[in-house]
């Protein structure tokens, strides 16, 4: 590589020449011993638990270095349930009849999930895909619904997925370049709430719901701005989380309730984020 490049000049050499010739020395004991490798080219022992705070970091600069290369400076979340079937789906996660049944009626959401992605995107066009960008956990229900209607409308679209046990591999309407993997929650979390401008969370599970506490959490403390944060189905959350009584327990601020809106469409939803920024 030229000692010239878009970074300026530099005298040393650069990490991806010495990662070649590392790998271009004779084949020997020596160099065949785990001790020889680079650090940083060396799996066993960037995994080591000693090496967590080095992993921490590199999970926060990676997507974050990517972004602002693609010039992405705000996005939209979409949080739900990945076991939400599109329309005419099957509700392949469903353990019982009831729970078939109510899956299915909530597939519903699926649709709405995409077509807001898509209201969000065709007005992201206007800056260039570098704000109101859709952002998903890249899996699939909700999650493939808001990286599809964004992918319907040719925008580009973000997935941050996490290596879990289940359920989680990337949906095909994730922009390939803008797909990231994750092992820690924390640092996934992060890269979510960084550059959201709006939150949209529909019907889903102990994840939708950690996610949801965690944005209001954020806003109640000062420790993010207040977006609008949006709830698709207010029977659904009604009967899910009861914010009403938190109130009158004095858990939560009078007042606290009014950081959240309810919508049951796109469209609904829109106009939250319309009257929000004055659109």
């Amino acid at each position: 590589m030229n000692p010239m490049d878009k970074n300026g000049w530099t005298p040393l050499p650069h990490s991806d020449e010495d990662l070649e010739r590392s790998r271009s020395v004779p084949d020997t004991e020596q160099t065949r011993s785990p001790a020889y490798r680079l650090a940083w080219d060396d799996d066993d022992f960037m995994t080591r638990r000693e090496l967590r705070p080095v992993r921490l970091q590199l999970e926060l600069l990676k997507p974050e270095m990517a972004l602002a290369e693609r010039g992405i400076r705000s996005t939209v979340i979409l949080f739900g349930g990945a076991r939400i079937p599109e329309p005419g789906g099957e509700a392949w996660a469903a353990k019982n009849k009831v729970q078939e049944k109510n899956l299915l009626a909530n597939s519903r959401y699926y649709e709405e999930a995409r077509n807001f992605a898509r209201i969000c995107s065709q007005h992201s066009a206007a800056s260039y895909y570098r704000e109101f960008v859709i952002v998903t956990g890249g899996g699939p229900g909700v999650m493939e619904a808001g990286n599809r209607g964004a992918a319907d409308v040719g925008a580009p679209t973000i997935g941050l997925n996490i290596v879990l046990p289940h359920e989680q591999a990337p949906n095909p309407y994730v922009t390939p370049e803008l797909c990231f993997n994750f092992h820690y929650f924390a640092i996934r979390k992060m890269h979510f709430m960084m550059r959201a401008k709006a939150v949209a969370i529909f019907p889903g599970g102990f994840g939708t719901m950690d996610e949801f506490f965690e944005t209001l959490t954020l806003i109640q403390t000062g420790r993010m701005e207040r977006v609008p944060v949006i709830l698709f189905g207010r029977s659904f959350w009604e009967g899910a989380v009861n914010i009403e009584f938190l109130a009158e327990q004095g858990t939560i601020s009078p007042g606290d309730q009014n950081l959240i809106d309810y919508a049951d469409t796109a469209d609904e939803a829109w106009d939250c984020v319309k009257r929000f920024y004055e659109i």
